[in-house]
């Protein structure tokens, strides 16, 4: 579940609100910039698995200093943008594993290949590239999460089965943009339901506003657990 919230007071009465129905959460940069740490050792606290999406792009020292931090919280895992590089992601892996020799728990490293908010003619903007194949793109960043030796990959529920298909269970994929049938996109570009993207590949689904949105947040999750269920896939998906 997305903690898209600004406070850990807020995130609080989200976690509480939601009780047992969810045990693994997202810290995303909006909550982490405003709560740091506490947040995530509070949510250690009370038993939950905790995502930290911060999305790291930087050099390689920097972002392997960040990942150790990150891990030594006892964070189950951390974003990078596969875009920075093999290098990058490498440090990333190490610094994580760092951190997880320190008191941690262990992190798994994700590289964030196109943004789910991103369509090709985005991707053509933002990097100067002509005639992109988003399907494509995903493809050639994840080559390199495989190459720096990361978990896994985060990508929109449609580039999924291709990706398993080229890589096979070697990669995890976290799939964001999850959507209930019928609901809303928001700002999303690339949407798919839950029993969609775990019947694509997916490891990890991340629900946000599609839960938090709604008027019973805990039916919303239960809703979205019976769709798994229905298609025999509830154990393959981990929902957060």
């Amino acid at each position: 579940m997305a903690l898209d919230v600004a406070t850990l007071a807020e995130a609080q009465a989200l976690v509480g609100r939601l009780g047992p129905s969810c045990d693994f959460y997202k810290v995303g940069l909006e909550l982490f910039a405003a709560e740091g740490p506490t947040v995530v050792r509070w949510l250690r606290s009370e038993g939950k698995r905790v995502f930290v999406d911060l999305k790291l792009h930087d050099i390689p020292n920097t972002v392997r200093g960040a990942a150790r931090s990150v891990a030594r919280l006892g964070a189950s895992l951390l974003t990078v943008h596969a875009s920075g590089g093999t290098e990058m992601m490498a440090a990333a892996v190490a610094g994580a594993a760092e951190g997880a020799a320190e008191g941690g728990a262990g992190c798994d490293i994700l590289g964030v290949t196109v943004l789910t908010s991103m369509d090709a003619g985005g991707v053509e903007e933002a990097w100067g590239r002509q005639q992109v194949v988003v399907q494509g793109e995903v493809e050639r960043l994840a080559g390199l999460v495989v190459a720096a030796g990361a978990a896994g990959i985060v990508c929109s529920g449609h580039e999924a089965a291709g990706v398993r298909a080229r890589y096979g269970e070697r990669l995890g994929l976290l799939v964001p943009g999850i959507r209930l049938a019928g609901g809303a996109t928001h700002d999303q570009r690339r949407v798919m339901t839950p029993a969609a993207a775990a019947a694509a590949g997916a490891r990890w689904l991340i629900l946000g506003r599609a839960v938090t949105g709604a008027a019973d947040p805990v039916a919303a999750m239960g809703e979205v657990r019976a769709a798994l269920v229905a298609t025999g896939l509830a154990g393959p998906a981990q929902v957060g």
